[in-house]
């Protein structure tokens, strides 16, 4: 599954740095070290779907003028263009 995360950029070059010298892609890195944490923390419902609260916006839908392939647009709109997102 594709997905896209602001991630701190010193994490993130160690991890690049990782998948370079173990010749392995970048997810499975992430992967790893996502599965290592969830581990660590002691699911009791391991393999089971996390229980997330359910939002129900008041006006759905996408707003006039926004378009979801513009990285740059949708970092603005919320409010992380200086969290450095390229």
């Amino acid at each position: 599954m594709r997905t896209t995360v602001n991630i701190d950029e010193y994490l993130l070059a160690e991890a690049r740095l990782l998948a370079v010298r173990s010749r392995r892609p970048m997810g499975s890195i992430l992967e790893e070290a996502l599965r290592r944490y969830l581990n660590e923390r002691g699911r009791e419902d391991e393999g089971q779907p996390a229980e997330l609260p359910e939002f129900k916006p008041t006006d759905p839908g996408l707003r006039p003028g926004v378009d979801l392939d513009d990285r740059e647009q949708i970092a603005e709109l919320l409010g992380e263009n200086d969290a450095g997102i390229r």
